[in-house]
């Protein structure tokens, strides 16, 4: 798929800690709507890697060990900015994100630096839990930024990739996203939402709480 002259013009991210019930399958959906795609394996001991096709263009970054989030985040960004990139989309591996969105936020992205997916327009399937967490951490972005802060927790995302060196997150865990929030806004980029389907399987989350949550209030309390 090649929408400009550049071939790397759209780039899917697409960070996986032991997915291999969903890898291939999300690589493969991808890969129909953009250009390139780096997938970062965040140290998977399982046979994550046994699951993916080479691809002509499919990137694969391998960490030695599990490093979080938002750090495997951070090593596809800066692959991504290396390539030069135009628009750099990040989605979950395990099928939580719809890739037949992915237009979508490529159309909204024209008309803003930065565009997260919205799932509180939908929230049928989200678990108690999640939707108050994501109630309050966005409550909470809002008044550190003024800006309204819809989901907050959505991972589903797009960038202008130009921006990406002035948001790269420093924290290693799920908190990043939040700290990006806080860096793109501070920095007066603007900040666009779409509406995303809710999708929740049987899966384990591997987002831990209270590990979590301390990483929040440390990307709250630091000053930007």
């Amino acid at each position: 798929m090649n929408h400009s002259n550049d071939i790397n013009n759209i780039c899917a991210i697409i960070p996986f800690y032991n997915e291999e019930k969903h890898i291939k399958n999300i690589i493969h959906k991808v890969s129909k709507y953009v250009d390139i795609i780096i997938a970062v394996n965040d140290g998977s001991t399982d046979n994550s890697l046994n699951q993916i096709e080479k691809k002509d263009n499919l990137i694969l970054i391998t960490h030695k060990k599990n490093m979080g989030k938002g750090y495997a985040l951070r090593t596809g960004f800066e692959k991504s900015i290396e390539l030069n990139t135009n628009i750099s989309i990040t989605l979950d591996a395990d099928l939580q994100h719809a890739p037949e969105y992915i237009p979508n936020f490529i159309e909204k992205i024209n008309e803003y630096d930065a565009v997260i997916g919205n799932r509180m327009n939908n929230k049928k399937g989200m678990p108690i839990h999640r939707k108050f967490s994501n109630f309050l951490t966005s409550k909470i972005l809002e008044i550190k930024t003024g800006y309204k802060i819809f989901d907050s927790q959505s991972g589903f995302r797009a960038f202008k990739t130009k921006i990406l060196k002035d948001i790269l997150p420093s924290f290693a865990g799920f908190e990043a996203e939040s700290e990006m929030i806080v860096k793109l806004l501070k920095a007066q980029y603007t900040l666009g939402f779409v509406d995303i389907p809710t999708i929740y399987g049987d899966d384990e989350s591997k987002m831990k709480a209270w590990k979590t949550i301390k990483g929040f209030i440390k990307v709250i309390a630091r000053k930007y």
